[in-house]
Order: structure tokens, then C-alpha cells, then sequence
């Protein structure tokens, strides 16, 4: 099944696999309770590599839009959903190792309301600007996803994540009330 969100170098990539080009997988995770030094919205960004990397994000990403971020450097994996017609495409994600910084945001993520919500970004290691650091995403849309459950260890965090439960949403999902739409009274 052909994907539109992908680039054509990425595609290249992946169909071809030439022993030049690495595929950078990064992961960011979002919730109202991750907070940086200066109390205002943050999020955990880390990169499936052995070093630490500064990247561009897309121009409508939820936090600092169209700026070079850091990602640090993580061992995880992930599973990218299946296209089976009868489940709702969901990933599971693994990282060895977290730091007590991660499992600290973690832990308040849960005592405060909010939902957990994790994006995948690819960038190609061909695609670096004159100072090292990653250009845009090689995904477009990236692929932002709700996490449903996770499981921290002190070896390794799990979490599973997935586009949300639509097969459940109420249908229409608006309230017609009379105080929203005055001309149901009649």
C-alpha cells in the first residue's frame, strides 16, 4: 500500500536500502504535565542512535514548530502498524534504559490529567545542514499517535500507542442542543 506522507529520498530509501543512507527514528512524547527549566510546555524527544542530535521539526508541530530541537540519544524500538482491515493500527514502543529525568515526567504525567501522545519523525543522516544537525522530517504528516497504555520498569519503559478508539465514538459527535442551534425550537 503506497504512503504519501513519505519523501521520495525516504521511499528511495526504504525500497532500496543503499548501505550509505541511515534512517534516524526519532520519538517525541507529549503531555501537560512535561515541563522544562522555565515551567512552560516541554517534551521528551529521543533518537535511536548512540549520540545525541539537534533536528528541525515540521512547521505545525504541536511544541516549538519549525525550530532545531534535541534529541537525546536512546536505545529503543518500535513496531510500525500493520494494514490488517480488522484492528485499529496501533505501535508498540520500547526503551531500554530510561533515565530517571524520563520516568520522572512519566510519573507526573500520570497524577495529572491529560493524554500521552507520542510522534514519529524519520530523518535521513544525508540530510544535515552545514552545522551537523537534521532538516525536516522525511514524513509529512508525521505520525502522531495517543498512547493507551505504558508499563515502566526500572530497566525499560513499554508503552502502546494508537490512533484512538473511533469504532467506539458517539456518531454524530455534537450535542444539538437548543441553546447551540435555536432554530430546532419551533
Amino acid at each position: 500500500m503506497p504512503n504519501n506522507t513519505l519523501s521520495a529520498a525516504i521511499k528511495e530509501a526504504y525500497a532500496s536500502s543503499p548501505s550509505d543512507e541511515v534512517i534516524i527514528h526519532t520519538l517525541e512524547f507529549r503531555h501537560p504535565a512535561f515541563l522544562n527549566e522555565s515551567n512552560q510546555p516541554d517534551s521528551i524527544r529521543v533518537v535511536r542512535d548512540y549520540r545525541d542530535w539537534e533536528a528541525k521539526l515540521e512547521a505545525d508541530a504541536p511544541l516549538h514548530a519549525g525550530t532545531f530541537q534535541l534529541f537525546v540519544g536512546f536505545a529503543f524500538d518500535f513496531s510500525i502498524p500493520g494494514v490488517e482491515k480488522s484492528s485499529a493500527p496501533a505501535i508498540e514502543i520500547t526503551i531500554d534504559n530510561a533515565s530517571k529525568i524520563v520516568i520522572d515526567q512519566l510519573d507526573a504525567a500520570i497524577v495529572l490529567p491529560g493524554s500521552l501522545e507520542v510522534t514519529y519523525r524519520p530523518y535521513l543522516l544525508s540530510d544535515i545542514d552545514g552545522q551537523g544537525r537534521l532538516n525536516e522530517p522525511h514524513m509529512i504528516p508525521v505520525l502522531t499517535l495517543k498512547v493507551d497504555s505504558i508499563d515502566v520498569t526500572d530497566l525499560q519503559i513499554t508503552a502502546i500507542a494508537s490512533v484512538g478508539d473511533y469504532a467506539n465514538k458517539r456518531f454524530p459527535n455534537e450535542d444539538y442542543t437548543a441553546t447551540r442551534f435555536p432554530g430546532l425550537i419551533r
